[in-house]
């Protein structure tokens, strides 16, 4: 098994949910009022039988007209053809604007080999375009030309993939579970999308349920502890792939 963190790089998101790149060493924060400043990493795990992706990042191009999250798969060494599991957490926007391209004035799906493991109920909800939060369009562009697996609550995907229906950060959010060649790998989505959310503890104003995510993250760190799963942090800056300690009182996350 072998994973690959797909790094779009920094934004700032504000009250109209658009996000603005935003380069650390040379943006000021304060330029920027109101903000919410994330990271996006999009993730790739090569197994003996899958190309996966987890989540799918913002969708944005290079300079090229090329998807950065194309040419980040490209860059760690494969084609995006070769891609044949999508696992989606939710839909947002910065984990789904990735899933389609435009070409030719037209959104066509970015992964057209690939299986789209979705929760029907998320993925109905983003229909009906009443959140900003989710752009309806991309999941019409799914509808009509590309592959996709509605699952429903907890379950198993497939050998070596489970998914639980978490519903914190959306109402129909999910993380995935999954084991390849005798490791384990947990990926929370926006339930645990950094590290320093196991050390510092809070209620988020940006969840659909903001008690049951901070309670979801406490839960997850626990068992990747006492598991050994190495987790997979979509909106970190520093640590993306990493395994966690506890003392009974406090997390350490550490790097792979």
């Amino acid at each position: 098994m072998e994973i690959y963190t797909l790094s779009e790089g920094s934004y700032s998101v504000d009250s109209t949910k658009k996000f603005i790149p935003f380069n650390p060493e040379t943006d000021n924060r304060r330029d920027r009022p109101g903000s919410l400043f994330i990271h996006v990493n999009p993730f790739l795990i090569k197994t003996a039988d899958d190309l996966i992706l987890l989540d799918a990042g913002l969708g944005y191009k290079d300079t090229r007209d090329e998807l950065i999250l194309h040419q980040n798969i490209r860059n760690a060494g494969f084609e995006p053809e070769e891609v044949t599991l999508v696992l989606m957490s939710h839909l947002h926007y910065d984990h789904s604007g990735g899933l389609v391209v435009e070409r030719g004035g037209q959104l066509l799906p970015s992964f057209p080999q690939a299986r789209h493991v979705i929760q029907r109920q998320e993925f109905e909800f983003a229909l009906t375009g009443t959140s900003s939060s989710y752009h309806k369009e991309i999941f019409e562009a799914l509808q009509q030309s590309a592959t996709i697996d509605f699952v429903d609550g907890d379950g198993e995907y497939k050998q070596g993939i489970s998914y639980e229906l978490s519903a914190g950060h959306s109402k129909f959010h999910q993380v995935f579970w999954m084991e390849f060649e005798g490791k384990k790998v947990f990926f929370g989505g926006d339930e645990l999308p950094e590290p320093e959310q196991l050390i510092r503890k809070f209620v988020a104003k940006y969840d659909y349920d903001g008690q049951r995510s901070a309670e979801l993250r406490i839960q997850y760190g626990k068992k990747a502890a006492a598991e050994g799963d190495i987790c997979l942090f979509y909106h970190s800056r520093n640590i993306t792939a990493g395994t966690i300690s506890y003392n009974g009182e406090q997390f350490t996350v550490n790097t792979i």
